[in-house]
């Protein structure tokens, strides 16, 4: 248990920070419907639980490792980010409170889940280095309850957002939410932009 306790303490401290995970899972909340956010939040969680497990293994030091994989990645998550971040604008003064269930298909949702969680090197080297260095701290009897703590700890955060911003978003005008959506869109739209300017002063 204390194991456990260790790795939700540590996925805590990596999955409260601002990005793009967090962006998506609150701006899913403010637009859809609770059951529909929930299923999205629940996209995010398997996607973010693949790249916990697959940074064990090492991906991280793979992409660092490789430079032409580093570029690949970041040059088509940043195409692929600044498309989503314009999403996200162009939607913003349109937000109905979570009236109009039909905003995003959930097949977009699900490919979107993944792009967030995969479309970052930055974050899959970090993840990997520290996830490999705390694996290495720990014997083989401790590597599943530690992961297994890691991956509650951010199955409880994701849907904590959800259910919150899900409850309180009807209580605020809707101009506050709009004017929310639009500072989340423009973050995404810029971190895509700085992605696909580090990819280039890689190559050049």
């Amino acid at each position: 248990m204390s194991v456990v306790l260790r790795g939700m303490l540590i996925s805590f401290a990596l999955v409260s920070s601002i990005g793009m995970q967090n962006l998506f899972v609150f701006n899913s909340a403010m637009g859809n419907r609770m059951r529909r956010a929930l299923l999205i939040c629940t996209f995010v969680w398997v996607a973010d639980t693949s790249l916990t497990t697959v940074a064990f293994l090492g991906m991280g030091a793979l992409v660092s490792r490789y430079l032409w994989l580093k570029i690949l990645i970041m040059l088509l998550g940043g195409v692929i980010v600044v498309w989503m971040g314009f999403g996200v604008l162009r939607s913003a003064s349109q937000i109905e409170l979570g009236k109009n269930d039909s905003q995003m298909p959930l097949k977009d949702a699900f490919a979107s889940a993944w792009i967030v969680t995969f479309a970052n090197p930055q974050a899959i080297i970090d993840t990997g280095v520290t996830m490999g260095a705390l694996r290495g701290t720990l014997t083989n009897d401790q590597v599943l309850p530690f992961l297994g703590g890691i991956i509650l700890a951010t199955a409880i955060w994701f849907f904590a957002i959800t259910l919150i911003i899900g409850i309180l978003k009807n209580r605020l005008p809707k101009r506050i939410l709009m004017w929310i959506n639009i500072i989340s869109g423009v973050i995404v739209l810029g971190y895509g932009v700085l992605l696909i300017i580090n990819a280039f002063r890689l190559i050049f």
